[in-house]
C-alpha cells in the first residue's frame, strides 16, 4: 500500500517557501489538490503555478495573524474545492529578544502568527472536516516545543504552546475521526534560517554550527520535513494522534547536546 491523497484537499499555511513550499509540492506529487495560504503573494502565486503543472493548486493571500483573513481564505478554499481533508499549519515567523528586550508589539506579532494563526486555521477548517467524516491536522512545531535557545522568549513560548494546542485538539476531535499531530524540526535549510544566519557577522560560521548541532552532522532539508508531514496526514498514521514527531537529525538525543559531545564525551570518544 502506497501513500496517496487522490481526491483529497490539503491546505498549507505558509506554503509559499521553505517547509511549506516543500510540503505543498509533496502533497501535489501524492495526488492531492493543494490550497496555499501565505502572506507573500509573489512567492505563493509562483509556487501554485509550478505545482499546477501536475495537480490542482491555488494560492490565497492570507496573513494568518489576522482572524478575518483566515476565515475568508478558508471559506474561499471550501467554496472552490468543496471541502478540506488535511490542514498543515506551518506559517511562522522568527523574532529575537529576551523578556526585557521584547516589546509588547513584537510579542503580540509572534503570538498572532505562530500560535493564534494555528488556532484560527483549525477553528475554520475543522467544521469542513467533520462534514467530510474526518481529516488530519499536522502542526509544524520545532525542537523548541521541548527545549529553548537564548534570546528567543516569544518564539520559544509560542512553540511550547503549539504542542499544548495539538494535544487539546487531538482529544477534542478524536471521536470525529480527526487526527492532530505535530512535527518538530531541528535546523532546516530554509530561507528563514538563512535570514537568521545573515543577522550574524559571520553567516557561514552560523550555518556550519547548525550542521554540527545534529547527530547526523548536517541540517535538514525542507523535503525531509514534508515527507514526515505527509506520513502523519496519511492512512499509514491512522492510529497516531496527539503525537510530536521529532524530525531533528538526532539533535536532542545526546545529553548536553552535540556541543557536549564535542567536549570530550560520547561521540567524541569514538575511535
Amino acid at each position: 500500500m502506497s501513500i496517496n491523497f487522490r481526491d483529497k484537499v490539503v491546505v498549507v499555511t505558509g506554503g509559499a517557501m521553505g517547509i511549506g513550499e516543500a510540503t505543498a509540492r509533496k502533497f501535489a506529487e501524492l495526488g492531492a489538490a493543494v490550497a496555499i495560504l501565505d502572506v507573500n503573494a509573489d512567492a505563493g502565486q509562483k509556487t501554485a503555478h509550478t505545482l499546477g503543472k501536475e495537480a490542482r493548486a491555488e494560492f490565497y493571500a492570507c496573513n494568518v495573524g489576522s482572524p478575518v483573513e483566515v476565515e475568508q481564505a478558508v471559506a474561499s478554499v471550501i467554496r472552490d474545492f468543496g471541502g478540506i481533508d488535511v490542514l498543515v499549519s506551518n506559517a511562522g515567523i522568527q523574532r529575537y529578544g529576551d523578556v526585557i528586550g521584547t516589546t509588547e508589539e513584537l510579542w503580540d506579532e509572534v503570538m498572532a502568527v505562530n500560535l493564534k494563526g494555528c488556532f484560527h486555521s483549525a477553528k475554520h477548517v475543522v467544521p469542513s472536516m467533520k462534514k467530510r467524516g474526518g481529516g488530519a491536522i499536522v502542526v509544524v512545531g520545532s525542537v523548541q516545543c521541548f527545549t529553548a535557545v537564548g534570546n528567543s522568549a516569544a518564539y520559544v513560548t509560542a512553540k511550547h504552546a503549539l504542542l499544548g494546542l495539538v494535544r487539546a485538539m487531538s482529544l477534542d476531535y478524536a471521536q470525529q475521526n480527526i487526527r492532530v499531530n505535530c512535527v518538530c524540526p531541528g535546523a532546516i535549510d530554509t530561507p528563514m534560517l538563512r535570514w537568521a544566519a545573515s543577522l550574524d557577522a559571520n553567516p557561514e560560521k552560523v550555518l556550519a554550527t547548525c550542521d554540527r548541532m545534529h547527530a547526523l552532522g548536517r541540517m535538514g532539508k525542507p523535503e525531509e520535513v514534508a515527507s514526515a508531514i505527509a506520513f502523519l496526514a496519511s492512512d499509514w498514521a491512522s492510529f497516531i494522534t496527539g503525537a510530536a514527531l521529532m524530525v531533528d537529525g538526532g539533535m536532542l538525543v545526546p545529553t548536553g547536546g552535540m556541543g557536549f559531545q564535542e567536549g570530550g564525551t560520547g561521540a567524541a570518544t569514538k575511535t
